[in-house]
């Protein structure tokens, strides 16, 4: 494939996903139909087969998609940083990439709780990326000294994945005027009481 076929390749999978994500956390996983999606992101409905198999494999690929970034923006976030400013800088990008795709973040938070769909296992995988980079944080501040010794990383990394998640929902659904900074500092007072 050329460049620029790869790129048209590139871009129209983007404006899918985008506009599955809008449609599912408008109306559902089960009352949006690949007719909804195509019409949405303004291509044939046979550009969207032409890209993925089903409209499951469009949502699966749309989860790998949407973690996959947020555990890049994680990785570029801790990098060279000591382990305790490392853990504020995972609660800012956190943050900052909910405040961006926030109907995905919508989505996911629905999402990780439903064991019945075919792509549950998938989306395992992707959470245990996400939560890999927080733990390796954690870790390395255990191993430093840096953060307490009794600290369980499994579910401290968990919890601090999980919490980030539902607090920015919560603020973007219910605060969105509440400046980030405020958001921020919240949040990460909660997580200072433990670490």
């Amino acid at each position: 494939m050329t460049d620029g076929r790869s790129r048209r390749r590139a871009d129209t999978r983007q404006r899918l996903y985008e506009a599955a994500v809008e449609l599912i956390a408008e109306q559902g996983f089960s009352a949006t139909t690949v007719d909804d999606i195509a019409l949405r992101a303004k291509v044939a409905k046979g550009t969207v087969y032409y890209n993925f198999k089903s409209k499951n494999d469009l949502f699966e690929e749309l989860l790998r998609h949407g973690i996959e970034l947020l555990t890049d923006e994680f990785r570029a976030a801790v990098q060279g940083l000591p382990p305790r400013e490392a853990v504020g800088a995972l609660v800012r990008a956190q943050l900052n990439y909910i405040q961006r795709y926030q109907a995905f973040a919508q989505l996911l938070l629905s999402e990780m709780w439903r064991t019945n769909r075919e792509w549950h296992q998938t989306l395992i995988l992707l959470r245990e990326q996400a939560i890999g980079v927080i733990a390796e944080t954690l870790r390395a501040g255990v191993d430093t000294g840096d953060l307490p010794s009794d600290l369980d990383v499994r579910v401290a990394s968990a919890a601090l994945f999980g919490i980030g998640l539902v607090v920015a929902v919560d603020w973007l659904v219910f605060q969105p005027e509440r400046p980030i900074e405020d958001v921020e500092e919240s949040l990460l007072a909660i997580v200072r009481r433990r670490l």
